[in-house]
């Protein structure tokens, strides 16, 4: 089973890199400071910790999938200034 895997991934991998135009490109531009290794490096690690959280949470970035616990949703709150007048404001969380 974990050689079908290897080999999924290889013809993943090779497709990827079969997009790529690495004519002309320097050896700077492929393995330098900003070059195309370490910018694929970067989208790879951050999709892999999108997709980590996506499993952890239960739902994707910016959807409280209809959960009032969703840290990404807002209640209305009030709150009470010196004059002790209550005021409304927009709050983060969930609502009470």
């Amino acid at each position: 089973m974990a050689k079908t895997r290897q080999k999924k991934e290889k013809d993943v991998l090779d497709q990827l890199l079969d997009t790529i135009d690495f004519q002309g490109l320097t050896q700077d531009e492929v393995v330098g400071k900003d070059g195309l290794i370490k910018q694929l490096t970067g989208r790879i690690l951050q999709r892999a910790l999108e997709a980590e959280m996506t499993e952890h949470l239960g739902y994707e970035k910016n959807s409280n999938a209809g959960d009032n616990q969703a840290a990404t949703g807002t209640a209305k709150k009030r709150c009470f200034l010196k004059t002790r007048s209550p005021s409304p404001a927009t709050a983060p969380g969930r609502s009470s």
